[in-house]
Parts: structure tokens; C-alpha cells; sequence
């Protein structure tokens, strides 16, 4: 062992035709994330303002960056050597109080939160920089770049984090956000060290793929365990058991839309292609963060239905929740598929003018009957996309 750079070798062997696996430690990894989705679904269930929604927009973003920073490093690392399984563990420790840091990060956790966040993104990558140095040079120089825009964004969150106020330190986060956000569409420029590009981050595709999907199966379970926790706590009228049922059937019909067929074929597509880390920066990166934002307004969404199927109290923040989330989510999948297949698809457009065309006649509809008018154009993108390419399989297309 080297004080500036590993002798061992941590990273993974690939062999040609061999698939990356996604490592148990991994999924163990993923758990502190289930926790940071039902924090982050039930700040923005208290906060139902512009100013609750832009925290808990701006907190999402942040718990996704490194999230997504970790499945890109594991995706090089051998999850079965003990340096990389207790670097995954401290990495979870800090997830940990980042999550739990959620409801209070614009009081009194601001620093809890921002300190957490900055050890995770820079510890992670100062374990890259070692690991990398003496066995993967291009690599190697490209965490260099990132371990500098890191640093630089860390200042903007630990200001922050020490803000007296709520503007001030949504200002500094944002300033951070933006910075980590635009550095990768910058190669990681650093000026004497150069830019990095896209062929210097040799990804295994189908293991990004995986790890993405994952995510999403995170996220969609969230959802259902929201609606089942609620459920479980109202009297079961009938009212309330029909919007359990239009909740559930919609988060059916939401993972219905992501994996089957998308999902696969991205994960074929980026396998295959000359170039994966250019897919990945936007099909994997990028593009998630809007597909497992709309998964979570949509749990808001389920919950208030749930809990005021009338929408008596609320009954603003019931339809730009209820059909806000629903399409966020299917304008996500459309970004993903346009990108994936090189062509939007038509069932999600029409989708997306459907939930348009719902929010302008639905001003005065309670949350249930929004409920179900969701749910409904929901499966009609997924059965027809589903046939739809059937259809064009049959024919060889």
C-alpha cells in the first residue's frame, strides 16, 4: 500500500462477453436511499408551497449527484475487496445523517446536512484518485479534474450549510448544485490538468443500466409503501379503497412504462455501443433525475388523495401534485427513449397532452376523480406503447 496511490489493484476484471454484475453491497448500499426518497416525498408532503417545492427539488438534486457519483465509481471498483466493501460503508454512514439531516436542512441540520454531503463526494473520490493512480492513468486524471470541481462546489455547500437564513443558504446550494451539475458537460475542465472525455470513462453499460433501474424500483417501492402506510391508517370506505386502488394500478402502470421495454433495450444499446460513458452522462445521469422526481411527487400525490379524496383542504396542491408527478415521470421516460431510441415516442406525447388537457378541465374535480383520470392515461401509455411495438417487431422493425 502507497500513501499517494494503491499497489493493489481494486479495480474490476472485466472479461470479453462477461456482464458486470450489480454486488449485494451494492443493493445494501441502495437502502440508505430508500430512507433519503421517504424523507425527501415527506418534506415536500409538509412543505406544499413554491418554496417547500424548490428546497425539496434542490435537496432531491443533491441526494441523486451522489448517488449517481457512486454507481459510476462501483461500476469501476471490485465490490468484493474489503477496501472498497468499508469505503461503501462509510459512504452509507454518510447517507445516513444526509437523509435524516432532510427534514430540518433549511433550520437547524443545514451543516449536518451540507457536511455529510461534501464528505461523501470528496472521500469517495480522494479514494478514486488512490486507487486509480498507478493502474488507470486517463481515469486516473479524470478524478483528478472531478476531486477539483468537487472542493470548489464543497465551499459553496459548507457557506451554506452555515447560513443564518433560508435564502441565503437555498443560494449557496443552488451555486453548488450548479457547479457539480455543469461540470461533466464541461469534461471536468481544470485548467494545467486539462478536460476529460467521454472515451476515458470506459463504463460497463449494463451495469450503469442496472444500477439506474434499481433506483427507479427504489423509488416506485416508496411510492407504494406511502400508499400503504396511508391506507392502512384511514378507515376503509369506499372512497378511500378506490384511491388505493387507482394509486396502486398507477405505480403499476409507472413501471410498466420504464421496464418494459425501455429499460432492456437501453441497457442492450449502451452494452453495445463504441462510446458507453457519452449514453451514460445523459441516459444515466442526467435524464434519471427527472423520471424518480415525478415518482416521488406522485406519492405526494397518492398520500393527499388518499388522505382527502374530495380534496377539500388542498385542492390546488392535489392537482399539480396528482398530475404534476404522473407527468413529470412520463415526460422523464420520454427524454430517456428519445435519447435510447433516437425518436420520441408517440404514447408518451400523447400522454403528456392528456394530463394537460386533464389539469385545464379538472380545475374543480376532487382528488379522487383527478386519481383516476391518472391512472388512466397512465395505462393507456403503457398498453400502447406495448402493442404498439409489438406490432413492430412482428414485422421485423
Amino acid at each position: 500500500m502507497s500513501l499517494f496511490g494503491s499497489r493493489t489493484n481494486y479495480l474490476r476484471r472485466r472479461k470479453d462477453g462477461e456482464e458486470t454484475k450489480v454486488e449485494a453491497v451494492e443493493l445494501f448500499f441502495d437502502l440508505v436511499f430508500v430512507f433519503a426518497i421517504t424523507q425527501l416525498s415527506h418534506y415536500l408532503l409538509h412543505h406544499l408551497s413554491v418554496a417547500g417545492l424548490a428546497q425539496a427539488a434542490l435537496m432531491f438534486a443533491g441526494v441523486w449527484w451522489v448517488w449517481v457519483y457512486t454507481a459510476w465509481c462501483t461500476n469501476w471498483l471490485d465490490p468484493q475487496r474489503i477496501a472498497v466493501r468499508l469505503l461503501i460503508f462509510a459512504l452509507m454512514l454518510g447517507g445516513l445523517v444526509l437523509a435524516a439531516s432532510i427534514p430540518d436542512a433549511f433550520a437547524v441540520r443545514g451543516f449536518s446536512f451540507a457536511a455529510a454531503y461534501v464528505f461523501m463526494q470528496v472521500a469517495r473520490t480522494l479514494f478514486m484518485v488512490w486507487a486509480l493512480r498507478n493502474h488507470n492513468k486517463a481515469n486516473y486524471r479524470n478524478f483528478q479534474r472531478i476531486l477539483v470541481w468537487l472542493v470548489v462546489s464543497g465551499v459553496f455547500w459548507l457557506a451554506g450549510g452555515l447560513a443564518d437564513d433560508e435564502t441565503t443558504r437555498f443560494a449557496f446550494w443552488l451555486a453548488a448544485l450548479a457547479i457539480e451539475y455543469i461540470s461533466p458537460s464541461l469534461g471536468f475542465r481544470v485548467p494545467g490538468l486539462g478536460a476529460s472525455t467521454t472515451a476515458d470513462w470506459d463504463v460497463a453499460g449494463e451495469h450503469l443500466a442496472e444500477r439506474c433501474g434499481l433506483f427507479v424500483i427504489i423509488a416506485l417501492g416508496e411510492s407504494v409503501l406511502v400508499s400503504g402506510a396511508t391506507f392502512a391508517d384511514l378507515a376503509w370506505t369506499g372512497e378511500t379503497i378506490a384511491a388505493f386502488a387507482a394509486a396502486f394500478v398507477s405505480v403499476v402502470a409507472m413501471w410498466w412504462i420504464y421496464f418494459n421495454i425501455g429499460a432492456d433495450y437501453a441497457s442492450r444499446k449502451i452494452a453495445e455501443s463504441a462510446d458507453p460513458g457519452r449514453i451514460a452522462r445523459i441516459a444515466y445521469t442526467y435524464i434519471p433525475i427527472v423520471i424518480v422526481a415525478g415518482i416521488i411527487v406522485v406519492a405526494v400525490g397518492s398520500e393527499t388523495m388518499l388522505a382527502e379524496p374530495f380534496g377539500e383542504e388542498h385542492p390546488l396542491s392535489a392537482m399539480l401534485t396528482i398530475i404534476g408527478g404522473a407527468a413529470l415521470y412520463v415526460l422523464g421516460n420520454a427524454l430517456f427513449k428519445a435519447v435510447v431510441f433516437g425518436r420520441w415516442p408517440l404514447s408518451h406525447m400523447a400522454g403528456l397532452g392528456l394530463f394537460v388537457a386533464t389539469f385545464l378541465i379538472g380545475m374543480e374535480a376532487p382528488a379522487l376523480e383527478l386519481g383516476f383520470a391518472v391512472c388512466a392515461i397512465l395505462v393507456l401509455v403503457a398498453g400502447w406503447e406495448y402493442f404498439s411495438l409489438k406490432s413492430l417487431r412482428r414485422e421485423g422493425r
